[in-house]
């Protein structure tokens, strides 16, 4: 008896399953038939060729297979994006927004999800999310629960670029960068916060040097900002005079760095993509001594998300996208160095086999250990005491 009903339970069991996954796959073909014709505005960062030249093959793709109309809005930051979801709220426009998708970050993600600007449990409803690899942090975004408010679609680690020729052995320390700077005065720097990319080197450089790291889990403290973050400013302030102009401007940047780094006016570029130099070189944007490094107790990392606001009017439409985004085919291309270049969330061992060693092969090796980003309420701070500090030099 006991046999027949464990026997019983596991059928049960298995009926269930199956009768969930076929209300599941009926609900998303329902989905994809309502999303056809719609009309999606990506809002997406257009700082870069590769980038760009990516999204219009989305573009034609999500055309050919789904009929979505999408059109491709190029920003420098999303900050502005979520002002404008945040003034449509203010006037009470609850639907026909003017963002359907977003490429986010998780400073704004963490502005919209506060103030319930975002649809919420749709991303792991994802037909695609069946491969994406979990171990990644793909339910926190800067310490902030994604709660299936966003889908993930890409990972990133900040990243040093050098050229061998003129940098054989690079400063894998905070220190030994600014040894570095002390050799060769006036050929490093970074892009100026709130830049991204300059921000995050701000994290980093916080990361390695605070006594207390256990205070960048939580949103920094008024009583406790000026103690923790002590040992960054003395860093800056030791290491801007030897910066590019004196450390009185900063490129506006990671693209002006590369093509700084191209005519010989810096020996260092930064990025957020650990595979940016393999992809430059290849497209012949940067020269081919070009490499990527970071510091040998690890770099800033994290994955990248779009998200879908609370008001958008096609919002069928923008999960087909965003799943597609998730499809082994778009991510094995985005993880093409001569296309972008940037690394998958999916997790290979999930894939069939040829699809698992094209992607495979895809993946950037040595790289250095991945630190985790402080809370996202920490970008805002560094940005205004740096803006504060040195801002108007």
């Amino acid at each position: 008896m006991r046999v027949m009903r464990k026997g019983i339970a596991c059928l049960s069991a298995l009926l269930f399953c199956s009768q969930l996954a076929i209300a599941q796959d009926a609900r998303w073909q329902e989905i994809e038939q309502h999303a056809k014709g719609q009309t999606v505005w990506f809002n997406a960062w257009g700082g870069d060729s590769a980038v760009n030249n990516y999204l219009d093959w989305v573009r034609d793709e999500v055309k050919r297979n789904y009929a979505i109309n999408l059109r491709i809005v190029h920003i420098a930051d999303a900050a502005d994006t979520v002002k404008r979801i945040q003034t449509e709220a203010k006037a009470g426009r609850t639907s026909g927004g003017s963002v359907d998708l977003l490429w986010v970050n998780g400073e704004n993600f963490r502005t919209l999800k506060e103030d319930g600007l975002l649809r919420t449990g749709w991303a792991e409803q994802l037909p695609n999310w069946q491969y994406v690899d979990t171990q990644k942090p793909v339910r926190e975004d800067f310490s902030v629960p994604v709660e299936g408010a966003e889908s993930p679609w890409g990972s990133a680690q900040l990243t040093f670029i050098a050229r061998r020729t003129q940098t054989p052995q690079p400063p894998q320390t905070p220190q030994a960068l600014l040894d570095y700077a002390r050799q060769h005065p006036g050929t490093i720097t970074y892009p100026r916060p709130p830049d991204f990319t300059g921000t995050a080197l701000l994290e980093q450089f916080l990361i390695n040097l605070t006594p207390h790291p256990e205070a960048l889990k939580r949103p920094p403290h008024e009583k406790t900002f000026a103690q923790v973050t002590a040992p960054l400013w003395r860093y800056l302030d030791a290491l801007h005079p030897l910066l590019w102009r004196e450390g009185r401007d900063f490129p506006p940047s990671p693209a002006r760095m590369d093509s700084m780094l191209a005519n010989g006016t810096l020996r260092l570029s930064l990025t957020f993509n650990p595979l940016h130099a393999q992809q430059k070189v290849a497209t012949h944007v940067l020269p081919d001594d070009s490499y990527s490094f970071g510091f040998q107790d690890g770099m800033l990392g994290n994955v990248h998300f779009v998200t879908i606001p609370a008001n958008s009017r096609a919002s069928a439409a923008a999960q087909v996208v965003a799943n597609f985004l998730l499809s082994p085919e778009a991510q094995r291309r985005k993880a093409d160095p001569a296309i972008w270049g940037d690394p998958s969330v999916l997790d290979p061992k999930k894939l069939p086999a040829a699809q698992r060693d094209e992607l495979s092969a895809r993946e950037p090796t040595d790289l250095p250990p991945v630190l985790a980003e402080p809370h996202a309420a920490w970008v805002n701070a560094l940005e205004q005491e740096w803006l504060r500090r040195y801002g108007t030099h």
